[in-house]
């Protein structure tokens, strides 16, 4: 028996009825044999931590722009530890841990630069309809390896797309994904944020603190078992009403003290004003974006293209760019 068929064999054994097993795929765009090493899903998670866009994540905003000490969180981070509670979670629950994991490994690979407030910038340059997980879904489905994306299978796609709104994937895997980006981003912004000084313990109202305790890993732990508790032996993910409604009002919290208005915003609108100079620049130019994005102009739109280009480059990509289209070099004779 191959190894695969021994890992399909053991989800058989080993996962809830409400897990989805490999075996059960809906396959992919492009047929493929199997691996004789590896289920589809384990497949899908390799494909994705191997791809560039993933690589760049270690570069681009999760809150603080291009921050110099490195203790920030970047959306590479954020990636990971998206990753960790997920597991934990689907683990927990005997869920498919390979399917949630590649899920979560590329939820985020079509963020912009400079975070969300990059987001903002491709909506008002490109498309008020373009978010970055449609974009995640774009990355994987065409633009890594020039045009061929990487074939994933179709609940890994599906839990992509869908791990933020209002809609839910198709798989409980997907969904615990959604729950974990929002478990984590909720805890390390604002651990970042008490970092940065912007906030302290002291800030945070009291009923809150009575809910989730004093420190980060109270925190994560008391949302993590909130979620298990609601969702073991159950075909749906939820979460207890009591630490569901603190994880909103925490979230409410990071809202008006972190995410708007704090001095960690106060690049926005240099970075929104730097991406859309960018869009303009390489719209009237598309000639000289990477031979790629200039090679689909005609099939795909320029204008497409300029937005795949310029939400897959990572912050400094991005600002490097600018300094070299728009700021003045000083010149420099000839040493005597």
């Amino acid at each position: 028996m191959k190894t695969a068929e021994l890992f399909q064999k053991r989800e058989e054994e080993m996962l809830s009825a409400y897990a989805f097993p490999s075996s059960k795929t809906k396959g992919r765009v492009k047929p493929t044999e199997s691996c004789p090493y590896r289920t589809e899903f384990q497949r899908d998670r390799d494909r994705i931590i191997h791809c560039k866009s993933f690589r760049r994540l270690m570069h681009k905003t999760q809150v603080f722009f291009a921050p110099e000490d490195e203790q920030f969180r970047t959306r590479m981070t954020h990636t990971l530890e998206v990753t960790q509670i997920a597991r934990s979670i689907a683990r927990a629950l005997r869920l498919n841990e390979d399917l949630t994991e590649a899920i979560a490994m590329g939820h985020d690979l079509g963020h912009t630069p400079f975070g969300h407030q990059g987001e903002e910038a491709m909506r008002t340059c490109y498309s008020p309809d373009f978010a970055h997980y449609k974009q995640s879904l774009r990355v994987v489905d065409f633009l890594e390896h020039d045009g061929e994306g990487l074939n994933l299978t179709y609940e890994v796609r599906d839990g992509i797309v869908n791990h933020t709104g209002k809609n839910l994937a198709c798989t409980l895997e997907g969904v615990v994904v959604k729950y974990a980006d929002r478990i984590a981003y909720i805890n390390h912004d604002l651990d970042d944020a008490f970092f940065a000084g912007i906030l302290s313990n002291d800030c945070l109202p009291k009923d809150l603190l009575d809910v989730f305790g004093q420190t980060y890993s109270d925190r994560v732990d008391a949302m993590v078992g909130a979620v298990i508790e609601a969702s073991m032996d159950k075909g749906a993910i939820s979460m207890t009403a009591e630490v569901g409604e603190a994880m909103l009002e925490m979230r409410q919290f990071l809202m008006d003290n972190v995410y708007h208005n704090s001095p960690a915003k106060t690049e926005e609108r240099r970075a929104s004003e730097l991406l859309c100079r960018l869009f303009e620049h390489f719209e009237q130019n598309p000639q000289e974006m990477p031979p790629f994005y200039y090679s689909y102009c005609e099939k795909e739109g320029v204008r497409r293209m300029v937005c795949d280009y310029i939400a897959g480059m990572t912050d400094r990509y991005a600002i490097d760019t600018y300094r070299r289209l728009f700021i003045p070099q000083v010149w420099k004779g000839k040493k005597l």
